[in-house]
Protein backbone atom coordinates (compact mmCIF):
# COMPACT_ATOMS: atom_id res chain seq x y z
CA UNK A 1 0.00 0.00 0.00
CA UNK A 2 2.89 2.33 0.79
CA UNK A 3 4.30 1.97 -2.74
CA UNK A 4 0.89 2.38 -4.33
CA UNK A 5 0.29 5.59 -2.42
CA UNK A 6 3.46 6.91 -4.04
CA UNK A 7 2.19 5.78 -7.46
CA UNK A 8 -1.22 7.42 -7.01
CA UNK A 9 0.52 10.60 -5.86
CA UNK A 10 2.30 10.65 -9.23
CA UNK A 11 -1.09 10.45 -10.94
CA UNK A 12 -2.72 13.28 -8.94
CA UNK A 13 0.34 15.50 -9.46
CA UNK A 14 0.18 14.86 -13.20
CA UNK A 15 -3.58 15.50 -13.28
CA UNK A 16 -3.09 18.97 -11.82
CA UNK A 17 -0.21 19.74 -14.20
CA UNK A 18 -2.25 18.65 -17.23
CA UNK A 19 -5.37 20.55 -16.13
CA UNK A 20 -3.35 23.73 -15.59
CA UNK A 21 -1.70 23.39 -19.00
CA UNK A 22 -4.92 22.25 -20.76
CA UNK A 23 -3.25 19.01 -21.95
CA UNK A 24 -6.34 16.84 -22.23
CA UNK A 25 -4.57 14.28 -24.41
CA UNK A 26 -2.36 13.33 -21.44
CA UNK A 27 -5.28 13.11 -19.01
CA UNK A 28 -6.66 9.77 -20.12
CA UNK A 29 -6.57 6.85 -17.75
CA UNK A 30 -4.67 4.91 -20.42
CA UNK A 31 -1.89 7.48 -20.65
CA UNK A 32 -1.52 7.75 -16.88
CA UNK A 33 -1.62 3.96 -16.40
CA UNK A 34 1.10 3.47 -19.00
CA UNK A 35 3.27 5.98 -17.18
CA UNK A 36 3.05 3.80 -14.07
CA UNK A 37 3.43 0.57 -16.01
CA UNK A 38 0.14 -0.97 -14.91
CA UNK A 39 -3.14 -1.84 -16.61
CA UNK A 40 -6.06 0.60 -16.62
CA UNK A 41 -8.13 -1.87 -14.59
CA UNK A 42 -5.52 -2.25 -11.85
CA UNK A 43 -4.77 1.49 -11.72
CA UNK A 44 -8.49 2.30 -11.49
CA UNK A 45 -9.01 -0.18 -8.68
CA UNK A 46 -6.03 1.11 -6.69
CA UNK A 47 -7.00 4.73 -7.27
CA UNK A 48 -10.47 4.15 -5.80
CA UNK A 49 -9.12 2.01 -2.98
CA UNK A 50 -6.74 4.76 -1.86
CA UNK A 51 -8.72 7.92 -2.67
CA UNK A 52 -12.26 6.70 -1.98
CA UNK A 53 -13.51 7.89 -5.38
CA UNK A 54 -13.26 6.88 -8.99
CA UNK A 55 -10.58 8.31 -11.27
CA UNK A 56 -13.27 9.85 -13.48
CA UNK A 57 -15.06 11.51 -10.55
CA UNK A 58 -11.84 12.97 -9.18
CA UNK A 59 -10.72 14.28 -12.57
CA UNK A 60 -14.09 15.90 -13.31
CA UNK A 61 -14.19 17.66 -9.96
CA UNK A 62 -10.59 18.91 -10.23
CA UNK A 63 -11.38 20.35 -13.66
CA UNK A 64 -14.45 22.08 -12.23
CA UNK A 65 -12.40 23.50 -9.34
CA UNK A 66 -9.91 25.07 -11.75
CA UNK A 67 -12.74 26.26 -14.02
CA UNK A 68 -14.59 27.90 -11.12
CA UNK A 69 -11.54 30.03 -10.33
CA UNK A 70 -11.37 31.12 -13.96
CA UNK A 71 -15.06 32.07 -13.85
CA UNK A 72 -14.44 33.98 -10.63
CA UNK A 73 -11.17 35.72 -11.48
CA UNK A 74 -11.01 36.19 -15.25
CA UNK A 75 -13.02 37.92 -17.94
CA UNK A 76 -12.87 34.94 -20.27
CA UNK A 77 -16.09 33.88 -21.95
CA UNK A 78 -17.82 30.91 -20.34
CA UNK A 79 -17.66 28.91 -23.56
CA UNK A 80 -13.89 29.44 -23.77
CA UNK A 81 -13.51 28.29 -20.17
CA UNK A 82 -15.68 25.25 -20.89
CA UNK A 83 -13.48 24.21 -23.82
CA UNK A 84 -10.27 24.94 -21.88
CA UNK A 85 -11.28 22.42 -19.23
CA UNK A 86 -12.46 19.67 -21.55
CA UNK A 87 -16.22 20.24 -21.68
CA UNK A 88 -17.82 19.63 -25.06
CA UNK A 89 -20.24 22.57 -24.90
CA UNK A 90 -21.48 25.49 -22.83
CA UNK A 91 -24.48 23.34 -21.85
CA UNK A 92 -22.34 20.44 -20.63
CA UNK A 93 -20.20 22.81 -18.56
CA UNK A 94 -23.27 24.52 -17.10
CA UNK A 95 -24.90 21.20 -16.16
CA UNK A 96 -21.77 19.89 -14.43
CA UNK A 97 -21.14 23.23 -12.67
CA UNK A 98 -24.71 23.50 -11.37
CA UNK A 99 -24.84 19.86 -10.31
CA UNK A 100 -21.65 20.34 -8.28
CA UNK A 101 -22.03 23.87 -6.90
CA UNK A 102 -25.79 24.48 -6.95
CA UNK A 103 -25.65 27.42 -9.38
CA UNK A 104 -24.73 28.09 -12.99
CA UNK A 105 -21.36 29.60 -13.97
CA UNK A 106 -23.05 32.88 -14.94
CA UNK A 107 -24.85 33.05 -11.58
CA UNK A 108 -21.60 32.40 -9.76
CA UNK A 109 -19.74 35.04 -11.78
CA UNK A 110 -22.34 37.64 -10.81
CA UNK A 111 -22.28 36.68 -7.14
CA UNK A 112 -19.28 34.58 -6.00
CA UNK A 113 -19.75 32.84 -2.70
CA UNK A 114 -17.90 30.15 -0.72
CA UNK A 115 -18.44 26.68 -2.19
CA UNK A 116 -16.71 23.38 -1.51
CA UNK A 117 -14.07 22.75 -4.18
CA UNK A 118 -12.40 19.39 -4.79
CA UNK A 119 -8.92 20.13 -3.48
CA UNK A 120 -5.97 18.06 -4.64
CA UNK A 121 -5.67 14.82 -2.72
CA UNK A 122 -2.31 13.86 -1.22
CA UNK A 123 -2.32 10.08 -0.79
CA UNK A 124 1.41 9.95 -0.13
CA UNK A 125 1.71 12.32 2.81
CA UNK A 126 4.39 11.43 5.38
CA UNK A 127 2.80 13.90 7.82
CA UNK A 128 -0.58 12.11 7.80
CA UNK A 129 0.89 8.64 7.38
CA UNK A 130 3.09 9.14 10.43
CA UNK A 131 6.19 8.05 8.53
CA UNK A 132 8.41 10.82 9.79
CA UNK A 133 11.46 10.66 7.55
CA UNK A 134 12.37 8.13 4.91
CA UNK A 135 16.13 8.06 5.03
CA UNK A 136 18.12 10.62 6.93
CA UNK A 137 19.31 13.64 4.94
CA UNK A 138 20.53 16.50 7.10
CA UNK A 139 19.63 19.90 5.75
CA UNK A 140 22.47 22.34 5.18
CA UNK A 141 20.09 25.27 5.68
CA UNK A 142 19.79 26.84 9.08
CA UNK A 143 16.81 28.48 10.74
CA UNK A 144 16.50 32.21 10.12
CA UNK A 145 15.16 34.28 13.00
CA UNK A 146 13.84 37.81 12.46
CA UNK A 147 11.20 40.27 13.69
CA UNK A 148 8.37 41.60 11.51
CA UNK A 149 5.39 43.91 11.80
CA UNK A 150 2.29 42.37 10.23
CA UNK A 151 -0.44 44.80 9.13
CA UNK A 152 -4.03 44.47 10.33
CA UNK A 153 -6.04 41.73 8.60
CA UNK A 154 -8.89 39.31 9.13
CA UNK A 155 -8.57 35.60 9.86
CA UNK A 156 -11.35 33.28 8.65
CA UNK A 157 -11.06 29.97 10.46
CA UNK A 158 -12.34 26.97 12.37
CA UNK A 159 -10.96 26.09 15.80
CA UNK A 160 -10.52 23.11 18.09
CA UNK A 161 -9.99 23.49 21.82
CA UNK A 162 -8.66 19.98 22.45
CA UNK A 163 -6.40 19.06 19.53
CA UNK A 164 -2.64 18.77 19.73
CA UNK A 165 -0.97 19.35 16.37
CA UNK A 166 -1.98 19.34 12.71
CA UNK A 167 -2.69 15.62 12.41
CA UNK A 168 -4.71 15.43 15.63
CA UNK A 169 -6.59 18.61 14.67
CA UNK A 170 -7.96 17.03 11.49
CA UNK A 171 -8.62 13.69 13.16
CA UNK A 172 -10.93 15.53 15.53
CA UNK A 173 -12.44 17.87 12.95
CA UNK A 174 -13.28 14.95 10.66
CA UNK A 175 -15.71 13.78 13.35
CA UNK A 176 -17.67 17.05 13.19
CA UNK A 177 -20.31 17.39 10.47
CA UNK A 178 -19.42 20.14 8.01
CA UNK A 179 -16.01 20.75 9.57
CA UNK A 180 -14.10 17.88 8.02
CA UNK A 181 -10.89 18.35 6.05
CA UNK A 182 -12.39 18.12 2.58
CA UNK A 183 -15.31 20.48 3.29
CA UNK A 184 -13.26 23.16 5.05
CA UNK A 185 -10.31 23.08 2.64
CA UNK A 186 -12.70 23.08 -0.31
CA UNK A 187 -14.57 26.13 1.03
CA UNK A 188 -11.37 28.04 1.80
CA UNK A 189 -9.96 27.23 -1.63
CA UNK A 190 -12.96 28.92 -3.28
CA UNK A 191 -12.53 32.25 -1.46
CA UNK A 192 -10.97 35.08 -3.42
CA UNK A 193 -8.48 37.57 -2.03
CA UNK A 194 -6.51 35.41 0.42
CA UNK A 195 -3.36 37.24 1.50
CA UNK A 196 -1.14 34.15 1.35
CA UNK A 197 -2.58 32.60 -1.82
CA UNK A 198 0.20 31.33 -4.05
CA UNK A 199 -2.18 30.15 -6.74
CA UNK A 200 -2.17 26.48 -5.84
CA UNK A 201 -4.96 24.26 -4.62
CA UNK A 202 -3.16 22.07 -2.12
CA UNK A 203 -4.29 22.58 1.44
CA UNK A 204 -1.64 24.23 3.64
CA UNK A 205 0.62 24.47 0.61
CA UNK A 206 0.17 27.31 -1.82
CA UNK A 207 -3.56 27.96 -1.52
CA UNK A 208 -3.34 30.50 1.31
CA UNK A 209 -4.54 28.03 3.95
CA UNK A 210 -2.58 28.01 7.19
CA UNK A 211 -2.59 26.57 10.69
CA UNK A 212 -2.77 29.04 13.57
CA UNK A 213 -2.75 29.00 17.37
CA UNK A 214 -4.63 31.57 19.43
CA UNK A 215 -3.64 32.29 23.03
CA UNK A 216 -6.76 31.31 24.94
CA UNK A 217 -7.21 30.61 28.69
CA UNK A 218 -9.94 28.11 27.74
CA UNK A 219 -7.62 26.23 25.41
CA UNK A 220 -5.28 23.28 25.77
CA UNK A 221 -1.92 23.78 27.49
CA UNK A 222 0.74 23.44 24.79
CA UNK A 223 4.34 22.23 25.09
CA UNK A 224 5.47 25.83 25.69
CA UNK A 225 3.18 26.12 28.72
CA UNK A 226 0.73 28.50 27.00
CA UNK A 227 -3.01 27.66 26.84
CA UNK A 228 -4.16 27.90 23.24
CA UNK A 229 -6.75 26.82 20.72
CA UNK A 230 -5.66 25.39 17.39
CA UNK A 231 -7.17 26.89 14.26
CA UNK A 232 -7.11 26.44 10.50
CA UNK A 233 -8.06 29.12 8.01
CA UNK A 234 -6.98 31.95 5.73
CA UNK A 235 -5.79 35.51 6.19
CA UNK A 236 -7.91 38.12 4.39
CA UNK A 237 -7.65 41.89 3.83
CA UNK A 238 -8.98 44.05 6.71
CA UNK A 239 -11.79 45.36 4.49
CA UNK A 240 -12.96 41.91 3.35
CA UNK A 241 -16.76 41.90 3.08
CA UNK A 242 -17.42 38.45 1.62
CA UNK A 243 -19.77 35.83 2.98
CA UNK A 244 -18.64 33.89 6.05
CA UNK A 245 -19.55 30.18 5.87
CA UNK A 246 -21.80 29.29 8.84
CA UNK A 247 -19.35 26.76 10.32
CA UNK A 248 -16.47 29.27 10.37
CA UNK A 249 -15.41 32.23 12.49
CA UNK A 250 -14.03 35.61 11.41
CA UNK A 251 -11.44 37.31 13.60
CA UNK A 252 -10.03 40.84 13.31
CA UNK A 253 -6.27 40.75 13.84
CA UNK A 254 -4.76 44.20 14.57
CA UNK A 255 -1.34 45.30 13.34
CA UNK A 256 1.30 43.83 15.63
CA UNK A 257 4.89 42.62 15.93
CA UNK A 258 6.05 39.04 15.60
CA UNK A 259 9.19 36.90 15.65
CA UNK A 260 9.68 34.52 12.73
CA UNK A 261 11.53 31.19 12.85
CA UNK A 262 11.97 30.12 9.23
CA UNK A 263 13.65 27.21 7.50
CA UNK A 264 14.14 27.30 3.73
CA UNK A 265 13.13 24.68 1.13
CA UNK A 266 13.65 21.03 2.03
CA UNK A 267 12.92 17.50 0.85
CA UNK A 268 9.49 16.76 2.28
CA UNK A 269 9.84 12.99 2.08
CA UNK A 270 13.28 12.81 3.62
CA UNK A 271 13.65 15.80 5.92
CA UNK A 272 10.28 16.72 7.38
CA UNK A 273 10.92 15.41 10.89
CA UNK A 274 14.46 16.78 11.19
CA UNK A 275 13.44 20.24 9.93
CA UNK A 276 10.55 20.30 12.39
CA UNK A 277 12.88 19.32 15.23
CA UNK A 278 15.37 21.99 14.18
CA UNK A 279 12.76 24.75 14.30
CA UNK A 280 11.32 23.52 17.61
CA UNK A 281 14.83 23.60 19.07
CA UNK A 282 15.51 27.08 17.69
CA UNK A 283 12.32 28.40 19.28
CA UNK A 284 13.00 26.72 22.62
CA UNK A 285 16.61 27.99 22.79
CA UNK A 286 16.14 31.53 21.45
CA UNK A 287 17.48 34.17 23.85
CA UNK A 288 15.45 37.39 23.80
CA UNK A 289 18.08 39.21 25.86
CA UNK A 290 19.13 42.40 24.12
CA UNK A 291 16.34 42.28 21.52
CA UNK A 292 13.97 44.54 23.42
CA UNK A 293 11.19 41.98 22.95
CA UNK A 294 9.61 39.03 24.71
CA UNK A 295 6.91 36.57 23.68
CA UNK A 296 3.40 37.94 24.04
CA UNK A 297 1.25 35.34 25.77
CA UNK A 298 -1.74 37.61 26.34
CA UNK A 299 -5.17 36.22 25.39
CA UNK A 300 -6.17 36.75 21.79
CA UNK A 301 -2.69 36.97 20.28
CA UNK A 302 -2.24 34.65 17.33
CA UNK A 303 0.64 32.54 16.03
CA UNK A 304 0.78 31.35 12.42
CA UNK A 305 2.34 28.15 11.09
CA UNK A 306 3.34 28.06 7.41
CA UNK A 307 4.24 24.75 5.82
CA UNK A 308 5.32 24.62 2.17
CA UNK A 309 8.39 22.41 1.65
CA UNK A 310 9.13 23.99 -1.74
CA UNK A 311 9.49 27.40 -0.08
CA UNK A 312 9.67 27.29 3.72
CA UNK A 313 8.61 25.90 7.06
CA UNK A 314 8.04 28.69 9.55
CA UNK A 315 6.39 29.76 12.76
CA UNK A 316 5.36 33.38 13.26
CA UNK A 317 4.97 34.03 17.01
CA UNK A 318 3.54 37.18 18.66
CA UNK A 319 5.91 39.41 20.64
CA UNK A 320 5.72 42.64 22.63
CA UNK A 321 8.15 45.22 23.86
CA UNK A 322 9.95 43.93 26.94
Amino acid sequence: MYEWRKQIQIIVDEIDNCVKEHRDEALTLGALSRRLGYSEFYTTRKFKEISGMSFREYLQNRKLAFALKEVRDSEKGLLEIAFDYGFSSHEAFTRAFKRTYGMTPSEYRKEPRPVVLRTKINPFDPYFLGLGEIGMVKSADGVKVYFVTIPAHKFLHIKNYESNGYWDFWQRQNQISGQDYETICGLLDSIKGKLDDGGGSEANCGSGQIMAYINDPAGRLCDWGIPRTECYGVRLPPDYQGEVPPQMLMMDVPEAEYIVFEHGPFNYEQENRSVEDKIERAMAEFDFSGTGYCLDTSPGRIMYFYFNPEQYFKYIRPVRKA
